[in-house]
């Protein structure tokens, strides 16, 4: 086994057989370390605990942190480890189902890539428009090893791709987000923690269970001081911070350094730390008049639901529980107008007691209405929140959302998610429907129009118009989740039976990102809504080979004025953002 250089420890070292895969982090330092208190202090002292070799100024400290690593893991290894590898060769011998089959989730573009320092592209076509001054980020689920489990496509660990951008030139990197997950697992050399999304919508699970219990109990992994989540899903800027996210976490803050490369920060949390419930929505609403970030967090036990606000600095304010929703669902989105917060009960519902009956805690409930819940958006307790029955819809994301009226009816366009019945054993066979929802705010009545006849989805704005009405969406044109085949561009002024006024179409075999829109004159108040560019990456099946695409808003084709040759592909992914250099510098 290739072992860490003497060169590279003090003096007088002894030496060490310290695998090198141990320390490929010294190599590539991705975490910075401040004196905030709102960042996790148990998870500071692990990723230390992971740069002790850097960090050395004495033999015996050396060989205190090799017998303390030795200790940690002496369980894992003596106990566990076999256990897994048991259960394992257990269920080799038997077929999962292909929407948990690590063999089948995690093929084609969907396997997994290693990391990427930054790295200097070429541009193909066209040159890049010198308002793309910062960086394109895409998240999504990228699995450090391979799963020994039952393992769904959203439970990879979280993976930034970026490419950032400066006086027309382009650098791509690739980082993991550096979470506890992340970090324990790459120590310890292979992956320990459970599959949450599978465990979640697959009954067969009883016996890792049982072993994540029991880890935990003995103290092997500190689920409820450092949390659990991959931070795969999303990313947002708000409180002086660009965070990755999902929502069974905190999020964890992040940093795109001056030479493009991806820096973890560290685990977050918004200067209000609580408990083992310490997690967040991976869609929080950020008011661009304001600053002021609204979320959410769903539960598996009462309160089901917990609505928050975090005020400009970052600091979280006081939490509206909701205890008016009487069972758990898998509410991934919500809405915010400037005077309500919206949200989504679905059909998709949670009880961990179903796991004692042999069922998936997760299921799909045909039998249950879908509502709204319409509270204040300012409120300090739910007593003035009321819902609505909506039949038949099961919101996945929310575009916008703002108030007409004066105040008297709330617009929101979403995708309601038809098919609902395939939302976790087939995603690929749902169909989403880009809606125009209207809630008469005195009737307390709720109205749907679609505004095309596409499978859409992933659907951006330009972020001036967040909570103010909006004429125009760009949404992905869906193959089949998560697969972007195309991008749309809708305008809300016409017809609400097709909205469609341009469309691009990536091509037979490639499949793009969610697209995310750019202005060209961010700071002129006179320039038009689509005047700015749409931002996606394109993986091609054919040639194996991911492109960077930057195409006219305006143009009725949406046509592709830059294109930049990756150094490798790009795993498809779920959401992203572009960040300008002056918020860049501030991080």
């Amino acid at each position: 086994m290739e072992t860490l250089s003497s060169s590279l420890l003090p003096k007088n070292t002894p030496s060490l057989d310290i695998p090198l895969s141990r320390t490929i982090l010294n190599r590539n330092p991705q975490i910075k370390f401040t004196a905030n208190s709102s960042f996790s202090q148990p998870l500071k002292k692990l990723i230390k605990q992971k740069f002790a070799v850097q960090t050395l100024t004495s033999p015996r400290e050396t060989i205190v942190q090799e017998r303390k690593r030795r200790t940690k893991t002496s369980l894992h290894e003596k106990i566990y480890m076999p256990l897994e590898d048991l259960f394992s060769r257990f269920s080799r011998h038997s077929s999962l189902p292909q929407f948990v089959d690590p063999k089948q989730v995690l093929s084609g573009n969907f396997a997994p890539v290693d990391e990427l320092p930054p790295t200097a592209c070429d541009i193909v076509e066209g040159s890049l428009p010198l308002c793309l001054d910062g960086a394109y980020i895409q998240n999504g689920p990228n699995p450090q090893f391979m799963p020994r489990s039952p393992f769904h496509i959203a439970d990879g660990d979280g993976m930034l791709h970026s490419i950032k951008i400066s006086q027309g030139k382009a650098t791509f990197s690739s980082r993991f987000v550096r979470t506890y997950k992340y970090l324990l697992e790459h120590e310890l050399g292979y992956p320990v923690f459970p599959n949450p999304v599978a465990a979640l919508a697959y009954t067969k699970l009883t016996a890792h269970m049982v072993i994540t219990i029991a880890r935990v109990l003995t103290g092997q992994l500190k689920l409820l001081i450092n949390g659990f989540g991959t931070a795969n899903t999303s990313l947002a800027l708000f409180g002086g911070h660009l965070f990755a996210l999902i929502e069974s976490d905190l999020p964890y803050a992040m940093k795109i350094t001056s030479d493009g490369d991806i820096i973890t920060i560290g685990r977050h949390d918004l200067h209000c730390r609580k408990g083992f419930m310490d997690m967040m929505t991976a869609h929080p609403k950020i008011d661009p008049d304001t600053g002021e970030a609204f979320a959410f967090r769903n539960f598996a036990v009462p309160p089901f639901m917990t609505y928050f606000r975090i005020d400009s600095n970052g600091r979280k304010q006081k939490e509206v529980p909701i205890f008016s929703l009487k069972r758990a669902s898998f509410s991934h989105d919500f809405a915010v107008t400037k005077n309500f917060a919206i949200f989504p009960d679905t059909q998709i519902v949670v009880n961990p007691l179903e796991v004692i009956r042999g069922r998936s805690m997760m299921r799909v409930d045909l039998h249950k209405t879908p509502r709204l819940g319409v509270l204040p958006r300012y409120a300090v307790d739910e007593s003035d929140m009321y819902w609505i029955d909506v039949p038949g819809l099961n919101v996945l994301h929310v575009v916008n959302a703002w108030e007409e009226d004066d105040g008297n009816r709330i617009v929101i366009m979403a995708t309601n998610l038809f098919g609902i019945e395939h939302a976790l054993e087939a995603i690929e066979l749902t169909q989403s429907s880009m809606e125009r929802i209207v809630i008469d705010v005195k009737e307390k009545i709720v109205t749907r129009y679609p505004v095309s006849n596409r499978n859409l989805d992933f659907g951006v704005i330009n972020p001036k118009y967040g909570q103010k009405k909006t004429r125009y969406i760009y949404a992905a044109d869906l193959e089949g989740m998560p697969k972007m085949a195309g991008v749309v561009k809708l305008d809300l002024s016409l017809s609400p039976a097709d909205c469609t006024v341009a469309c691009h179409m990536y091509g037979p075999g490639c499949y793009g990102s969610e697209p995310i829109f750019v202005a060209r004159e961010p700071n002129n108040p006179a320039a038009d809504e689509d005047d700015g560019y749409l931002l996606s990456y394109v993986y091609n099946e054919n040639t194996q080979e991911s492109k960077f695409l930057v195409m006219d808003a305006k143009s009725p084709t949406l046509e592709i004025v830059a294109a930049v040759k990756l150094p490798r592909r790009v795993p498809h992914g779920f959401h992203s953002i572009f960040v300008k250099e002056s918020d860049l510098q501030k991080l």
